[in-house]
């Protein structure tokens, strides 16, 4: 089971409460079907009604304040609001037969804890902290994303470069084959990214780093956007789209090395 930590906190007081008490409700299931009891099948298929009805309440919630505050990520946030629904659609709770209904619950517990605890740390973290490109020296690195650990600060350094490398690339309105240019340095941010991830989790896991798991979730978000990336798909609107990209892997990067990398201990 995944604990609600401080790792999980945006910092918006409502959002955090409201996260706070799905884990408690998927933890509370959880432990109910460990209980290996027949009346727990029934108590854990009310919990989880309750739970789709919760997570409903709290994504309108969300989205409302995104919109209020006029967040960039809001279109993203809804896309993964309705995975989280169709997956949870799928499964058809009335019709769960005895032999095989403590499996399938705790099947689905397991998928809710690991997507919301993904989520929170890969989109939620990022609610109203959009960089935006129009930022004076948006892709610099400068002295505020400093962790102390010279590696993963080097590398840091160029992930902001390559997403730089990326941003001019879009904007140079006058440069031929220019999408096989984008597509070429994406694939570089992908491979490079992987290898920063692993790389600064070796350290953490070498110092026995207590924010590993949060981390990992953390990074397993962003590498599984990274992987859904794929310009052949975007015909309308692509420009558009280059654009929403950089703001998102600049806005998570920033948001990602401030919020958790800096909490990264020095090994002494």
């Amino acid at each position: 089971m995944f604990q609600f930590t401080n790792d999980c906190l945006t910092g918006i007081d409502s959002i955090d409460k409201e996260h706070e008490k799905l884990f408690a409700m998927i933890n509370e299931g959880i432990e109910l079907l460990e209980k290996n009891e027949d009346t727990a099948y029934a108590a854990v298929k009310g919990l989880i009604v309750s739970l789709k009805k919760y997570a409903e309440e709290h994504f309108a919630n969300e989205e409302a304040y995104m919109e209020q505050i006029g967040d960039h990520e809001l279109a993203r946030q809804k896309k993964e609001h309705e995975q989280f629904r169709k997956y949870v659609n799928q499964y058809d709770l009335e019709n769960l037969q005895k032999d095989n209904a403590k499996e399938k619950l705790k099947t689905l517990l397991i998928y809710l804890s690991n997507w919301l605890f993904c989520h929170i740390l890969g989109s939620d973290l990022m609610i109203g902290h959009n960089v935006g490109t129009d930022e004076k020296d948006a892709f610099a690195f400068t002295a505020k994303y400093r962790t102390g650990i010279e590696f993963v600060d080097e590398e840091h350094r160029r992930l902001f470069e390559i997403i730089k490398e990326t941003n001019d690339l879009i904007c140079a309105e006058l440069l031929h084959d220019k999408y096989d240019a984008i597509v070429d340095i994406i694939n570089e941010l992908k491979e490079y990214t992987v290898t920063h991830f692993a790389d600064e989790e070796a350290y953490m896991e070498k110092i026995s780093y207590a924010g590993l798991t949060a981390q990992k979730a953390a990074h397993k978000a962003f590498v599984d956007m990274l992987k859904r990336i794929n310009l052949e798909n975007v015909d309308e609107h692509q420009q558009q789209y280059l654009y929403e990209l950089v703001d998102y892997l600049l806005n998570w990067l920033s948001t990602h090395i401030l919020k958790m990398d800096k909490k990264i201990p020095v090994e002494q």
